[in-house]
């Protein structure tokens, strides 16, 4: 009587490392060899129902050589169906670090303004938890600034005012529509720019930051600096202008110059804050050459061309 393999028969042979060649039903070897015949017989024993007859019976077929018809047959028909990989191993390698590198980079564009965004948002997450001088006592709201992540003007003032600290916003009162009648000239419009302040609180009375206070604080502006990499500062009044390049000069000697902040040499033009120019409307021309200066200032930076701050 023919052996009869079923899928657990086979699954025994495949775990003794046993070939297995496919019969048909009426013990005739696969249709695939012609003029070959196996006859019942030259299986050992017949395969009973008990697990230990099966596993017998399985040994010695195992045991019994394979014609070489067709052994040669079903080898190569097992070839056919799964020929060997020609592809090397640095070659797949190469080809997930391509598919890696193409994913990334076609993300990249889309999610860079995304990321400086978020950045950003970090930074007025701690200044609206930060508690490190007394300035947080008093204030309604802390004023990180706002704007364009990727601006290429970042306009900086001292502190907030009222008006500032009841909204949360930078220069939103009068001085804040001096400001954007300011970027309107220089045909830009508030939210390409981004605006903030040295402090992020407002100080008591709209008093001068204190030098402490700024130490303090300061950090947190650097940062919204290394963030956005503008092409130009324009620091608004001394406060701002002295805590920017470190330096105790007075606002006169630091107008109409090209200074230079941080590692980065981002170019930096110091001008009049527009609430001393709403006292005195008659330094606007001033300012107005202030702005002038840095408005070349940029362009420069934008056609790649050399700045000189001798």
């Amino acid at each position: 009587m023919p052996l009869s393999l079923d899928s657990r028969k086979r699954d025994i042979l495949a775990t003794m490392g046993v070939e297995v060649w496919g019969l048909r039903g009426d013990g005739g070897v696969d249709a695939g060899v012609a003029g070959e015949d196996v006859a019942g017989d030259s299986v050992a024993t017949e395969v009973n129902a008990a697990a230990d007859g099966e596993a017998a019976a399985v040994v010695a077929a195992a045991e019994m050589p394979a014609p070489a018809t067709v052994k040669g047959t079903v080898e190569s028909a097992a070839a056919a169906a799964d020929p060997p990989s020609t592809v090397s191993a640095d070659t797949v390698a190469a080809a997930e670090s391509t598919a890696e590198t193409a994913a990334a980079e076609s993300t990249t564009a889309g999610e860079s303004t995304t990321v400086a965004a978020d950045s950003l948002a970090r930074v007025a997450a701690e200044v609206a938890a930060c508690e490190q001088c007394e300035l947080h006592r008093a204030r309604n709201n802390t004023v990180p600034g706002g704007g364009n992540p990727r601006a290429d003007w970042l306009f900086v003032g001292e502190a907030p005012g009222r008006d500032e600290d009841a909204q949360g916003e930078p220069f939103v009162g009068r001085a804040g529509k001096l400001l954007d009648m300011m970027i309107a000239a220089l045909g830009m419009k508030r939210d390409t720019v981004f605006v903030a302040n040295v402090l992020k609180c407002r100080p008591p009375d709209n008093r001068d930051p204190l030098p402490g206070e700024i130490e303090m604080c300061e950090a947190y502006l650097h940062r919204q600096l290394a963030l956005i990499q503008p092409k130009v500062i324009v620091a608004l009044g001394r406060v701002s202008a002295q805590a920017l390049l470190k330096t105790g000069d007075a606002l006169g000697t630091l107008r109409g110059a090209a200074h230079r902040y941080g590692p980065a040499g981002i170019p930096l033009v110091v001008t009049y804050h527009p609430a001393y120019l709403l006292r005195s409307p008659e330094q606007k021309s001033k300012a107005w050459d202030d702005l002038w200066l840095a408005k070349g200032i940029a362009e420069a930076e934008a056609g790649g061309a050399a700045l000189d701050v001798s």
